[in-house]
């Protein structure tokens, strides 16, 4: 079993990621900026600031797999969320630990080679688009730039994945590289079986700095 810490462990991907990791037995711990009052069993949780470093070091030394699921939004909006990608990453680097990213659709590509959503945002509204470049960045630069000793997998949902559709476990699910296995942004796939995805994703451990996409 596998040392695994989700760095926004509990916003709606990382509580499923936390939850499905935790069911296959591995030893899971949730960093968050707060305490759910309904816990996972045998999940550590830590409450802190995904802007402090030392707090994220203090969980991710010893980590086996680092998986990122924060939101570009709040005290993390803008150049912050990539400051603290940048952190996690050197961070995971360090510990020789796999770091998995929880991404967006935009950020995938309709066929291949073909320029990816992000670049033409009409299909998103407006009050979302400084997220979605914002996660985009990620893996248009942040990843690809990084040293490669580290060990990244940048993983899409379908288009319409949220806590606004969380839909059913389905038990099912497909696999994608950067283009999007559901071009017209449907499929959505539930948190629960993006968690089940992610976590085969990791025990099998076949990709590597490579960007992903899971949808039904």
């Amino acid at each position: 079993m596998s040392r695994i810490v989700v760095i926004g462990g509990t916003g709606y991907a990382g509580s499923a990621v936390v939850a499905e990791a935790a069911s296959r037995g591995h030893e899971v711990t949730a960093f968050s900026r707060s305490v759910p009052s309904v816990r996972v069993p045998a999940v550590t949780y830590v409450q802190g600031d995904a802007a402090d470093e030392a707090a994220l070091a203090s969980v991710v030394s010893g980590a086996d797999v680092v998986v990122g699921a924060l939101a570009p939004r709040g005290e993390l909006a803008g150049t912050a969320f990539r400051d603290a990608y940048r952190t996690i990453g050197r961070l995971a680097d360090a510990a020789g630990a796999r770091l998995y990213v929880v991404g967006g659709f935009s950020s995938l590509r309709p066929a291949p080679g073909a320029p990816r959503f992000v670049e033409d945002l009409n299909h998103a509204p407006a009050a979302f688009h400084d997220e979605i470049v914002a996660a985009a960045a990620l893996i248009t630069d942040e990843l690809p730039a990084s040293p490669p000793s580290l060990d990244w997998v940048f993983v899409s949902p379908a288009g319409g994945f949220g806590a606004h559709a969380p839909g059913e476990r389905r038990g099912e699910y497909r696999v994608g590289d950067d283009v999007a296995l559901t071009p017209d942004g449907g499929g959505a796939i539930s948190g629960m079986d993006y968690a089940t995805g992610l976590l085969d994703l990791i025990e099998t451990g076949d990709h590597h700095r490579a960007h992903l996409n899971l949808a039904y």
